[in-house]
């Protein structure tokens, strides 16, 4: 095998992490024998605070090794080994005393605190250094990461469903849902890739909803998203029995009264939130998009003409300027479809 299916194969550890890890980001790691044509252990990270994921993978080499060394092997990781010391060692000294001859890696840390320095630490110690493998996939792996990091904002996904007549409500009368089952498991699929979710006030006093992950996208380990709620008729207009102050989760969500589009990302931010989900109403997600603030569009549409009152940015307006999407992809979900793609900046 290449160095790019090797690195492959620690992508699919890396994915393993997605939404799990805040506010670190999603790692994967995969060590080879010295002879390049065997897999001898892999690794993932699942949590701040817990091993990373080379020292997972060396972890699990030794135990089925019976505790020797790994000299002359090669270990492939999605992310520049960090070299800095935090809640768990440094792991390129982990890398160093197991005795691995090669490093690949995909693509370098933007974490000031060790971006780059690995490169040197580990060939100082005789360890020949590849990196930017797979470079773009890698980076995609931690794009809210990266962001946070470099601007103090989260990465942030615009979610929606609507008709083919761009409404995203329904006459009255007719229920509350425009997708069908197997898109709204999906809905909840990509609950579980972010740390937190943003609804306006409108939509907690008309729909009174949990924001939570539920079916089969739920994992133990996995925290539920913070919930903001972003309102400007001030923190009493939102129901005091809403589910969202009464739940078990309800330490996790936040009222942001008067708080500007940014200012409330840069709360999340703070809260270690490197993935934000927007689930609001029309206009407010119109006022997210004109201001820069959407990096990504997950959009559901249902063979349906409603002629609903809401439309998808707000009744009687409209984006101020266009916006191209790009790396889409298209998912049929039963009846429904999933448009999901990056915005182009």
């Amino acid at each position: 095998m290449r160095d790019e299916d090797y690195m492959r194969l620690a992508i699919t550890e890396a994915n393993k992490g997605t939404g799990l890890t805040s506010p670190n980001p999603a790692v994967g790691a995969v060590i080879v024998s010295s002879t390049g044509d065997e897999v001898i252990a892999k690794g993932w990270h699942r949590k701040a605070g817990e091993l990373h994921a080379e020292r997972d993978a060396i972890a699990k080499a030794r135990e089925l090794a019976g505790g020797k060394d790994l000299a002359g092997c090669t270990v492939y990781v999605t992310l520049e080994p960090c070299s800095s010391h935090g809640r768990t060692g440094a792991c390129t000294d982990a890398i160093i005393e197991a005795g691995f001859s090669r490093v690949v890696y995909g693509t370098r840390d933007v974490n000031p605190a060790h971006a780059g320095a690995a490169d040197d630490v580990l060939r100082a110690a005789g360890i020949d250094v590849v990196s930017g493998v797979l470079e773009e996939d890698c980076v995609a792996l931690i794009r809210g990461f990266s962001k946070r990091m470099q601007s103090g904002l989260p990465w942030v996904i615009a979610k929606s469903a609507m008709s083919l007549d761009g409404r995203i409500t329904r006459p009255d009368g007719e229920g509350q849902w425009l997708t069908g089952t197997e898109a709204r498991a999906e809905a909840h699929r990509i609950r579980a890739e972010v740390d937190g979710i943003v609804v306006g006030g409108k939509t907690v006093r008309r729909d009174n909803p949990s924001l939570t992950i539920r079916g089969e996208a739920y994992r133990e380990e996995k925290l539920q998203p913070w919930r903001a709620v972003l309102t400007q008729s001030g923190k009493k207009s939102i129901p005091a029995e809403a589910t969202i102050l009464n739940d078990e989760h309800k330490d996790r969500t936040l009222l942001l009264e008067d708080v500007s589009l940014e200012d409330s990302l840069r709360v999340l931010a703070d809260r270690g939130c490197n993935v934000v989900l927007l689930e609001c109403g029309g206009v407010l997600m119109r006022q997210f998009l004109e201001q820069g603030l959407v990096d990504e569009v997950a959009m559901f549409f249902a063979p349906m003409l409603t002629g609903g009152v809401d439309f998808g940015f707000g009744v009687g307006e409209h984006l101020k300027k266009s916006m191209a999407i790009e790396k889409m992809q298209l998912t049929q979900l039963g009846d429904d479809i999933l448009f999901r793609g990056l915005v182009k900046r």
